[in-house]
């Protein structure tokens, strides 16, 4: 009786260590998806607060890219990514009728300011408007860094200085070719003026001497938009978990999420899904 009772245990072991075997292996690989997104969704610690939560729930790995919006756009158009969170929307309206991307969606909002350093040499604090602030940098020829990357943050500082009615002179002006972290060092080294969007300058303010000195101009106003690749174009995207993904970020867990995003003690993003 003995070996038989020890039998059935060594069977029913060798079962169970079957099943959990089977378990595993039908157990669906998580999808992976390519998201293309600017940098201050990825230096201010917003997506990696937001994307655990969505993955755990969804089974999906999400493969964040960080890049200035003009790479991220021109990385989605070329079908190397599956879902873009940019900043440009004109742009991003604009390669949306001519087929590049679907289903666009607002989703969240800050602002750009004017940082500089604490001495304030070209008296831009208390402008009267945004205009006012760089033309009061022009005339005193301060050293401005631009990025100068084709990024949603160097598209805005480009229609800044247009509308302004301002050519902005090589002696004082700076092209950077860089991201937002290191354009915001390289204006604290230079002691030197630059636009930059909210999160990543709070993200990082400890690391430098850069006050804000101008903000609060309806001009300087800042929509995220996202949106997926045309799967038309581009087949073999992940285009059905693109379209989870965006459901995320636009639903009201989403929202509530990006709302609760305030590891300053700051609001960063402010939610204003369509």
């Amino acid at each position: 009786m003995k070996r038989v009772g020890i039998f059935i245990v060594l069977l029913l072991i060798a079962n169970l260590f079957l099943v959990s075997c089977n378990t595993n292996n039908d157990a669906a690989e998580p999808v992976e998806l390519i998201l293309a997104t600017t940098t201050s969704t990825f230096d201010s610690g917003l997506l990696a607060d937001l994307l655990p939560q969505f993955e755990e729930k969804h089974n999906m790995t999400v493969k964040v890219v960080s890049l200035g919006t003009g790479q991220a756009l021109e990385l989605g158009k070329n079908g190397d990514a599956d879902i873009l969170l940019v900043h440009a929307k004109t742009t991003e309206l604009e390669m949306v009728a001519e087929g590049h991307f679907v289903d666009r969606h607002d989703v969240m909002y800050n602002d750009f300011v004017i940082v500089g350093p604490t001495t304030d040499p070209a008296m831009v604090k208390g402008s009267a408007s945004v205009d006012n602030a760089l033309a009061a940098i022009a005339q005193q020829e301060s050293s401005f860094i631009s990025r100068g990357d084709d990024s949603g943050t160097h598209k805005k500082e480009v229609a800044l200085w247009q509308a302004a009615s301002i050519a902005p002179a090589e002696s004082w002006y700076v092209s950077a070719g860089a991201g937002m972290g290191d354009t915001l060092r390289m204006a604290d080294e230079k002691e030197s003026y630059t636009l930059t969007d909210r999160a990543t300058y709070l993200a990082q303010r400890e690391q430098y001497d850069l006050e804000i000195l101008y903000e609060g101009d309806a001009n300087l106003f800042n929509q995220y938009g996202v949106m997926a690749v045309n799967p038309d174009n581009y087949p073999d995207i992940q285009y059905e978990a693109a379209k989870v993904l965006i459901d995320f970020f636009i639903s009201s867990e989403g929202q509530e999420a990006i709302a609760g995003f305030k590891p300053y003690g700051d609001t960063l993003f402010f939610p204003n899904a369509d």
